[in-house]
């Protein structure tokens, strides 16, 4: 018997809700709030992930070793994301600074 797994689709830039609300609150502070909003939002989600796994790793019954599963891939999916967003501007930034005037 062979196990299939159906096929993931992954957003291109996926974001929590904290990070959406920052990116709707981008006029108040422009483009520097919303990137400090974003960038708030993948460390809390890395924080909460880190408790989550020390407290399994504690064993404490209220906290459950799926959800705690699904914390660290939401956390790992957002460093990606700010990953592959900072990589873009920095060599966004070089491109402007190579041009000639």
């Amino acid at each position: 018997m062979e196990l299939r797994l159906a096929p993931v689709t992954v957003p291109l830039v996926a974001r929590s809700a904290d990070a959406a609300r920052a990116v709707e609150s981008a006029p108040d502070g422009g483009f520097a709030g919303a990137l400090k909003g974003a960038l708030g939002a993948v460390s809390g989600a890395q924080n909460q992930a880190t408790s989550m796994q020390r407290e399994v790793q504690l064993e404490n019954p209220k906290v459950g070793l799926e959800e705690t599963m699904v914390a660290i891939q939401k956390s790992q999916i957002g460093f990606q994301a700010t990953l592959h967003v900072r990589n873009r501007m920095v060599q966004a930034y070089s491109d402007i600074m190579n041009m000639q005037v």
